[in-house]
């Protein structure tokens, strides 16, 4: 296999992170570049095929996304059509009605459940992640905050 030099630019902070994840692994950093780039690729790889399948069902039921006035219209659509939405994770993921098999998360169908919590005015009926609600529902970006120490870092990367 051929290899190929590539000049990476990082910022301070990223470089720091990565030189700390890279000595906590016993790696260089150009190892933890490569592993994480291999598990983007693998990561983009399984979305593709994923997304070839459930095109089927975003086809299905993007009319009932999209035309549903609230949450009690949106369940009962879904399950007119065979499907049933749960919590799951912080969010919300597809499940088919027969079988109770879990299909997709319900994002890669359309709007997010942040978008979806704001389109109708609250959580998903039963959600028990209120933190997580009550963090979807702030107005604008949620800053990415890292524990260093005792203190905790606004990384922004």
């Amino acid at each position: 296999m051929q290899r190929h030099e590539t000049v990476l630019w990082l910022s301070d902070p990223m470089l720091r992170a990565a030189c700390d994840l890279a000595r906590a692994r016993d790696q260089t950093v150009g190892q933890v570049v490569r592993d994480a780039l291999a598990a983007e690729l693998r990561r983009a790889c399984r979305k593709q095929r994923g997304a070839s399948r459930l095109a089927p069902v975003r086809a299905r039921i993007a009319r009932d996304l999209a035309d549903a006035a609230n949450w009690s219209d949106l369940i009962l659509r879904l399950r007119a059509r065979g499907y049933e939405l749960r919590s799951s994770g912080g969010g919300l993921a597809l499940f088919s009605g027969a079988n109770g098999e879990r299909i997709c998360k319900a994002s890669d169908l359309g709007p997010g459940y942040g978008a979806l919590m704001r389109r109708f005015g609250g959580p998903f009926p039963g959600d028990r992640h209120r933190q997580v609600v009550d963090r979807l529902l702030l107005p604008g970006p949620v800053p990415v905050l890292a524990q260093v120490g005792e203190e905790q870092e606004v990384i922004d990367f």
